[in-house]
């Protein structure tokens, strides 16, 4: 008899002579082995006999530990085993089951089939973890992205493999044409509706253990004197206005102090200003966070007032440019929080900024604000010498800003990314939309699309075009980001 004849071709049919002796049992490395070939679409040998239910459970085992080491590094930082998050996706193994009990009678194929295919699904599953991983730890080329069409194309051809895998592994037992398509047609649609309603992941972000650990603000006159010292250092660095260049000038701030995306992101922000806008030693970087009192000054409404006011004395405030930046959480009545420890910080709105603006009497000036409902700003703030952009519309949330979180989805699409190739607001702004919209569909935001808004002055465009062409002539600045 062929080494590779089926399994059940031992069975004696009545009245024949005495049935042939069980055929050897294939060991766990020979199911092992033959499911990795599986795996990379090479011919597996048939074992001769159906797979022992403890060797089945082995396959299964090792398999499962496998993604699940994976999986916890799929999360960056502390993470909690999530028992629901592993089980809720295995219904969709029982329903595979299923469908290939349709097309593979009698069950003691079926097991032979899922013992390999167990092992064969692996290595594209190891694969598409690999990348996961490499994403959740910032790894990954951004042309690879999920949110790119390279990203998509990629995970496209991982489910492509794995099909493949399934097919031929069904033709290898004798699955006619008509029934493996059906197979490929049915495991599409399981795998569609796994992913579109069970994402959930085994292992979730713990924030508690960073959040019990962080340092917060304790006043005492020490912490007063040396802010003070900060702050007359700030304001005395600043760099006057050069005559006859269209100077930029940047304001960022960020006075959420129980959440370290804030700081990050607005440490970004004010060094991509410095350097992608000729910006050196005019920004000022006003943060709330116990590891900055030292270095820079608290973002208090006082202090947002006064940096207003020490911008507009050193700027040409017809014609130079201010930037100001805010990254905080947002409300619904469109107030940025506050926080400092024991310091008491009231929250921001957006008519104190437009006050204060007004007051200071600053013409040019680019607005951006990174925080939920942030929409709400555009109205208090637009005006024909002012550009304004948002992170979110009144009615939505943006995303991005979790204890864990590296920087916000919009501060990272807008100002890390598509302002590193290019001067312009207007087209790092309509670049950035469609980024930020697909990563929040890959990451399952809840309530929507959070749809960033932009309103453009028509006094301010002619202003920010000379920008665009001065600094798009001047050489990189020593350290900038290309």
């Amino acid at each position: 008899m062929h080494p590779d004849a089926d399994f059940d071709s031992f069975a004696a049919a009545p009245g024949s002579a005495p049935p042939l002796p069980p055929p050897a049992r294939e060991s766990l490395g020979g199911w092992l082995r033959g499911g990795l070939r599986a795996g990379f679409l090479l011919e597996p040998r048939l074992p001769l006999a159906p797979p022992t239910p403890a060797q089945l459970l082995l396959l299964v085992a090792v398999t499962s530990a496998l993604e699940l080491l994976l999986a916890r590094f799929e999360v960056a930082g502390p993470a909690l085993f999530d028992l629901r998050g592993w089980l809720a996706p295995q219904w969709g193994t029982g329903l595979l089951l299923l469908l290939a009990w349709w097309v593979l009678p009698p069950p003691r194929r079926l097991a032979a089939w899922f013992a390999l295919w167990v092992v064969a699904s692996a290595p594209a599953n190891t694969v598409s973890q690999l990348l996961s991983i490499a994403q959740a730890h910032e790894r990954l080329p951004l042309w690879l992205d999920g949110s790119t069409w390279a990203g998509w194309s990629l995970y496209l051809l991982l489910w492509v493999w794995v099909l493949a895998v399934a097919v031929r592994l069904a033709g290898r037992f004798g699955v006619d044409r008509p029934g493996r398509a059906a197979l490929a047609l049915r495991m599409v649609a399981l795998f569609g509706v796994s992913a579109w309603q069970f994402p959930d992941r085994p292992w979730q972000q713990d924030g508690t253990q960073a959040e019990a650990e962080r340092p917060t603000l304790e006043l005492s006159q020490e912490a007063f004197e040396t802010q003070q010292a900060v702050w007359d250092k700030a304001v005395a660095s600043l760099a006057p206005q050069r005559p006859g260049v269209v100077d930029v000038y940047g304001l960022v701030f960020a006075p959420y102090a129980d959440q370290d995306v804030f700081l990050r992101e607005s440490s970004m922000v004010a060094s991509l200003l410095a350097q992608r806008f000729d910006a050196r030693g005019r920004v000022l970087h006003l943060v709330n966070s116990a590891s900055t009192g030292d270095t820079y000054p608290w973002a208090t409404t006082l202090n947002l007032e006064r940096a207003i006011d020490a911008l507009a004395a050193r700027m040409d405030r017809e014609h130079d440019l201010l930037v100001v930046y805010l990254t905080s959480h947002g409300a619904s009545n469109y107030q940025l929080s506050a926080s400092n420890g024991a310091l008491r910080v009231d929250t921001v709105s957006p008519g104190e900024l437009r006050a204060a603006l007004d007051k200071a009497g600053i013409r040019n000036r680019v607005i951006a604000v990174s925080a939920c409902f942030s929409g709400g700003w555009i109205g208090p703030l637009a005006g024909d010498s002012t550009l304004v952009m948002t992170a979110a519309d009144a009615t939505h949330t943006s995303y991005g800003c979790g204890a864990l979180s590296e920087l916000t989805f919009f501060g990272r699409a807008m100002f890390d990314e598509q302002l590193r190739k290019t001067h312009s607001f207007e087209q790092a702004f309509a670049a950035s939309v469609p980024v930020i919209k697909q990563r929040e569909v890959d990451a399952g935001k809840p309530d929507g699309f959070s749809n960033p808004q932009i309103s453009v002055g028509d006094k301010i465009r002619p202003v920010l075009r000379q920008l665009q062409q001065r600094l798009d002539g001047l050489p990189p600045a020593p350290g900038a980001t290309p």
